[in-house]
């Protein structure tokens, strides 16, 4: 009797799950209808692209004036001769293949004049570095060693063909 009571109760179940879906089938055709009424809708107008106004363009004609937005020659070789330049001639240091971003300061060893700074590069290997040392991509030379900073200089070209200082520092826990 379990048997015969376990084949009707699937039965049932079964019929009920038939009812269940047909009831879900009522009827589209309102759907259907709203459907071709949007579709045969006339759509609103799209606005008229805005007329392109042509410029006139005008050609610089005076041969002996020079070019009033580059530099003249002269300002490039006064730029070029004067001011700080890096020292091509000088070895370069291990610090000086990684960008300053990329440097990490962890630590200091020493104290008053020994003061030394503890940087880590991006390998995790630790390097130690003394004031007028070079350290980053930019001839970054060191300035001043603080217990919880480094002061440097870098040299950056300034555009006109010549260099000039930018000021930089690394923290400790920075980055």
């Amino acid at each position: 009797m379990t048997r015969d009571h376990a084949i009707l109760r699937s039965l049932a179940l079964a019929l009920f799950a038939t009812l269940s879906l047909a009831g879900c089938t009522r009827g589209t055709s309102d759907l259907r209808e709203w459907v071709d009424a949007e579709k045969h809708k006339k759509g609103e107008p799209i606005p008229p692209l805005p007329v392109i106004r042509t410029f006139e363009t005008f050609a610089y004609q005076d041969q002996g004036a020079r070019d009033p937005f580059s530099p003249s020659t002269a300002e490039m070789d006064t730029a070029a001769s004067n001011g700080p330049r890096p020292d091509e001639n000088r070895p370069k240091e291990p610090l000086e293949m990684f960008s300053l971003d990329s440097l990490k300061m962890v630590g200091t060893l020493g104290a008053g004049r020994n003061l030394e700074a503890l940087v880590k590069d991006p390998g995790g290997v630790i390097h130690r570095v003394h004031r007028n040392e070079y350290m980053g991509q930019a001839y970054g030379r060191i300035t001043a060693v603080g217990e919880d900073r480094i002061d440097l200089v870098e040299l950056v070209p300034n555009g006109s063909g010549g260099w000039m200082e930018r000021p930089a520092s690394i923290a400790v826990g920075e980055n």
